[in-house]
């Protein structure tokens, strides 16, 4: 048997399989678009689903337009081909219909942080259930570390989120955080790419409903600070978002492969 990694500490095997990664796991070739739609069905899939409820954009390749689901369509009817380009005011640039006015706050955020590709805004029912509770959501175990120290918490509630007002409410307690918690309301997730956005609003909601039920039990323990940043960065790896972005995708076009049309 080789020994060969026998003697290598943790960082250097961590950084190890992420050359690994690099190689040897699959890319998807997907398109924005087809990212977009396809995020729209994995969510829906994982109970992110609420009526008409959320909106999901990514910047479009035109500075201060970003791509959105159109008003009227559930995540579940959403498509590649009727997904709608906007300007920051919500103008219509390519497609038919209109986005969801709740849309302004995510041009707030887009100005407030240049580093953000994809916003993802649900009210996903545990997370919409924790913020009931006007609690932050608690990072504690290892699946979720791709959270941890990661979320904010918005504790008051700014009423429906179609003014100026909520826009620049929401982008400042956002700050350099991945996640939000906004009280009374949900979810919003902002990242670097779609996969990495689609990936952190799952384990948004798994996350609350862990806590849901283990505050439930009893007093739920922190874990070491260190611990939880060393898992926090092993998970949110590039080529390890988008292999497992590839996998949900996966598993929702066999039940909805018309998305990508």
């Amino acid at each position: 048997m080789s020994s060969e990694t026998f003697n290598l500490d943790k960082e250097q095997l961590i950084q190890r399989e992420f050359v690994q990664m690099e190689s040897k796991l699959p890319k998807a070739t997907y398109s924005s678009r087809q990212k977009l739609a396809l995020t729209c069905r994995i969510l829906f899939d994982n109970g992110h689903d609420s009526g008409l409820a959320g909106q999901i954009t990514a910047r479009g390749e035109t500075s201060g337009t970003f791509l959105t689901q159109r008003l009227g369509f559930g995540f579940d009817e959403i498509t590649a081909g009727n997904l709608l380009l906007v300007d920051e005011d919500l103008q219509v640039l390519e497609g038919e219909g209109m986005p969801n006015p709740a849309n302004r706050f995510h041009s707030w955020v887009y100005r407030a942080r240049p580093d953000v590709r994809c916003i993802i805004h649900t009210h996903a029912l545990h997370a919409a259930a924790l913020s009931m509770l006007e609690t932050p959501l608690l990072v504690s175990h290892m699946d979720n570390c791709v959270l941890y120290d990661d979320v904010a918490f918005l504790p008051q509630w700014p009423g429906v989120p179609v003014g100026n007002e909520e826009g620049e409410l929401i982008a400042a307690a956002l700050g350099n955080k991945r996640a939000l918690l906004l009280a009374h309301h949900g979810l919003l997730v902002a990242c670097s790419s779609i996969e990495e956005a689609c990936l952190i609003a799952l384990a948004f909601e798994r996350t609350a409903r862990m806590q849901l039920l283990a505050s439930a039990a009893g007093e739920i323990q922190p874990i070491d600070p260190a611990l939880g940043k060393e898992a926090h960065d092993w998970i949110l790896h590039g080529q390890r978002s988008a292999s497992t972005f590839a996998y949900y995708a996966r598993r929702s076009l066999r039940s909805g492969g018309d998305c990508l049309s």
